[in-house]
């Protein structure tokens, strides 16, 4: 892929959602398609003879993706018979699945030899203000006339149309829940420029929601937002603002973006078991990032330099990653002036998400993965249980072995990380949230701590 998008996916907000990207990265969960592409051929939600939920959704280029409740993913390639042949997660390693799309679905589906039938969810396009500018947006309930809860999809990062490639507003819909999915603006077919602005984003939330509620009306049960990376500052910040009934930030931070890039850097070193002295250089590069990031790029280039010469040939230094310092490390000074203001643009390095978390009464669910490169989540797993003692209504899961986007997965033998699936419980747990049940005792292996009362 070429260096341009690698670094516009990285640095957009800071956190990453296709680590595939990245240097050493993870090859997962993105799959970049044209804005608005065609739904393919077979795309929808499926119930299996046997009571399974399957997921089928667009992939790579002539790929599609199947996904099922208890997390595994498996990638799709067309076979020479006219069915599709099944691949574990991003790996590429056959996983022996075959996929039957009877006219495309619309009469049925054979999943590795047990039939289905596509759920007949109901689809509702609309383009709605946001501040300033039309979105699009769609909102999808589960086949009925019943009243159901409701979950907003707030973006991440990402440049990619929401509306063509979240999964999650086929599987919760499947699931009986109601959600609305909708364009980031400057993405897809939403107007305005693309930004990463928390507060413009926030009141972008919040129209979002209202169009939800609207389009659902007498169906509308209780709403809230789901916000995955990005999202996780910029869903809690929409719920202060107006009021909604719960928000789930999956895998996003309690931490400014500075400081997001300084804790990857330390995780950096800490996996590859270097001591204080590695980790004081690192940071002394992370110094360089923060000044250039500060000051839109007109200013720390002599700094940077200087740490690039003095570190260069450390054994560390090449494990340096972080959020947004690798491709600072890896770009010449010129590329940087001319490309990276417009990668960033808007993005509010200082942002302090505690005053908005200290004085939201809504209740939150936070998903967090041990072993996240891109949002390394300990300082944010403190502040947290600080909130939960001062007795905000925030529940914490951390499932110990999932990177960036809740994902697991496999060490390739370069050490690039290969994505196999998401962890059991993972769906099942933020399903339980929205719907306002009590939670279970187990999801999967997830370490779950509740609010304090």
């Amino acid at each position: 892929m070429d260096t341009k998008r690698r670094a516009r996916m990285a640095m957009s907000g800071m956190l990453v959602l296709c680590a595939a990207l990245l240097p050493g990265g993870q090859a997962m969960a993105s799959d970049p398609q044209p804005p608005h592409a065609a739904r393919p051929c077979g795309v929808g939600s499926y119930r299996l003879d046997d009571g399974r939920a399957l997921d089928i959704g667009p992939g790579g280029e002539g790929q599609l993706r199947w996904r099922t409740a208890d997390g595994r993913i498996g990638t799709l390639a067309p076979a020479a018979d006219g069915g599709w042949t099944s691949s574990m997660g991003w790996t590429g390693h056959a996983d022996g699945k075959r996929v039957q799309l009877h006219d495309c679905g619309r009469a049925g589906i054979d999943f590795d030899g047990t039939p289905g039938q596509r759920v007949p969810l109901l689809e509702t396009e609309t383009r709605f203000q946001g501040s300033g500018v039309t979105l699009a947006g769609r909102l999808t309930l589960p086949p009925g006339t019943g009243k159901v809860p409701l979950v907003v999809l707030v973006h991440g990062a990402e440049h990619d149309s929401a509306l063509d490639r979240y999964s999650l507003q086929r599987e919760f819909a499947a699931a009986g829940i109601g959600v609305f999915a909708y364009d980031k603006r400057g993405t897809g077919a939403s107007g305005g420029r693309y930004t990463q602005d928390y507060l413009t984003l926030a009141t972008d939330a919040v129209h979002a929601m209202r169009e939800a509620r609207r389009l659902a009306g007498a169906r509308a049960g209780r709403i809230g937002y789901q916000g995955g990376s990005q999202g996780g500052w910029v869903a809690p910040l929409a719920a202060r603002i107006a009021p909604v009934d719960f928000v789930i930030v999956s895998f996003g931070l309690a931490v400014s973006p500075l400081e997001e890039d300084r804790e990857a850097i330390a995780f950096d070193m800490q996996r590859g078991g270097f001591g204080a002295d590695a980790t004081a250089g690192a940071m002394a590069i992370a110094d360089a990032t923060a000044r250039l990031l500060e000051s839109d790029f007109t200013d720390g280039y002599e700094q940077l330099a200087a740490a690039k010469a003095r570190y260069a040939g450390q054994p560390w230094y090449p494990a340096v990653r972080g959020n947004i310092s690798w491709y600072l490390l890896a770009t010449d000074p010129d590329t940087i002036r001319r490309e990276a203001p417009q990668l960033v643009h808007g993005v509010p390095v200082h942002y302090d998400p505690m005053p908005v978390l200290e004085n939201l009464d809504t209740p939150q669910l936070w998903v967090l993965g041990g072993q996240d490169r891109d949002a390394p989540p300990q300082e944010t797993l403190r502040r947290l249980a600080a909130l939960q003692a001062q007795g905000r209504p925030i529940t914490r899961a951390l499932f110990a072995d999932a990177d960036h986007g809740m994902y697991e997965f496999e060490t390739a033998a370069d050490g690039e990380r290969l994505s196999t699936r998401q962890p059991d419980g993972y769906f099942r747990l933020m399903a339980d949230f929205i719907r306002g049940s009590d939670l279970q005792g187990h999801y999967g292996e997830a370490e779950i701590a509740t609010p304090r009362h």
